[in-house]
């Protein structure tokens, strides 16, 4: 499989890494200011970028009809733009806001436990996500699906960014430290005892893997996908 690199910073080298592992072949690596020529010799593309740079990438990039996968995090309100422009184009996208496989699991052991907590109203819940420092988007958009994934059994509308407990709400609290790759927990908590499920991510071949995994998936694939369908965890 060929395949273009979007974005080549850490992320991009690690992605990179696994697929030459996987025998696959990187046709272009595109980082900051380079051109996009050489984009069409590719048979996928695995996008990781910024999130002030997706959306514009998105559009470019789906007329071109290459299968994309993307782990950048930060557009998901332009979600329904995004699937109007891949089927208007019979083009072809996976997107996450986390493409490791663990992180995967822990959100369907998330969506678990909120249906055990359901009968437990007792217990505030809370999130808690730590980054590195380059990382520009708080809260992330792994913390955001967690939210997602226990928002509706737990009673709780919308997140707040911070550790105060309000109504209806659920507190996010995003912590930037140094050479800190991916850490998300969630807790149950009363006056009595806390309930903790955590994931770490020790190095970044996690969401490499993934992001790979995907690619290999997605070929010959036509419409919008997440790393559910991907993954068999519907």
């Amino acid at each position: 499989m060929k395949i273009a690199l979007l974005g080549y910073g850490k992320m991009g080298k690690a992605i990179e890494r696994i697929a030459l592992e996987r025998d696959h072949i990187v046709v272009t690596r595109i980082g900051r200011n380079d051109s996009m020529e050489d984009i069409t010799k590719a048979d996928v593309i695995i996008e990781f970028t910024t999130p002030e740079s997706v959306l514009g990438n998105l559009k470019y990039l789906i007329p071109t009809q290459i299968p994309i996968i993307c782990g950048t995090t930060g557009w998901n309100q332009h979600l329904p733009e995004i699937t109007e422009l891949i089927n208007q184009h019979q083009s072809t996208l996976v997107y996450a806001s986390n493409f490791s496989l663990g992180v995967n699991i822990f959100f369907e052991l998330n969506k678990k436990l909120a249906e055990i907590m359901t009968r437990f109203k007792e217990y505030d819940v809370k999130i808690k996500e730590i980054h590195h420092t380059e990382k520009k988007d708080a809260p992330s958009g792994t913390a955001i699906t967690l939210f997602e994934g226990l928002s509706e059994k737990v009673e709780k509308e919308k997140w707040h960014l911070g550790t105060s407990l309000e109504k209806n709400s659920v507190p996010i609290e995003a912590l930037r430290q140094d050479d800190i790759k991916g850490t998300h927990s969630v807790t149950y908590q009363n006056e009595i005892e806390n309930i903790k499920i955590t994931h770490t991510a020790n190095t970044r071949e996690g969401f490499a893997l993934g992001s790979i995994i995907a690619a290999e998936w997605i070929i010959n694939k036509k419409g919008i996908y997440t790393m559910k369908e991907v993954l068999g965890l519907e």
